[in-house]
């Protein structure tokens, strides 16, 4: 599995969980891997264009801007986006749930294709779709 994570998210995590996964996953911080000011729909198309990524993010923006929400969903990447309680929870919080729901990630990224979005919980281990 690919994963990176976007630049509203701290590096640390994505750095803590390839630490914690080993070889066994390709988990980036955006800002290691493209440059800063990235427009989110370069960034689509990019990853898109690349193939089988997962991108986690706490910039539900992507999610109602209509021409990045079109990209997102023609596009090849999974999106998976914090819910809000989680994306306002402490660094040491959001990397215990990322670790928790990662099984159910692995699971629902296998059974879905490309421009699928989901929202990572707060508490329960229930991975939701979002309309």
């Amino acid at each position: 599995m690919k994963v990176l994570f976007d630049n509203n998210l701290s590096p640390r995590l994505a750095r803590c969980l390839q630490a914690l996964m080993g070889d066994e996953h390709e988990i980036v911080a955006l800002r290691d891997r493209f440059p800063m000011n990235t427009k989110d729909i370069d960034l689509i198309a990019e990853l898109s264009r690349q193939g089988g990524w997962i991108m986690i993010s706490g910039d539900r923006r992507i999610t109602r801007n209509k021409a990045e929400r079109q990209a997102f969903q023609n596009s090849r990447i999974i999106g998976m986006f914090l819910s809000p309680g989680l994306y306002k929870a402490p660094i040491l919080k959001q990397a215990e749930r990322l670790i928790a729901l990662w099984p159910s990630i692995e699971k629902v990224a296998a059974g879905v294709t490309g421009g699928s979005m989901f929202e990572l919980p707060m508490t329960s281990l229930k991975i939701s779709s979002l309309k």
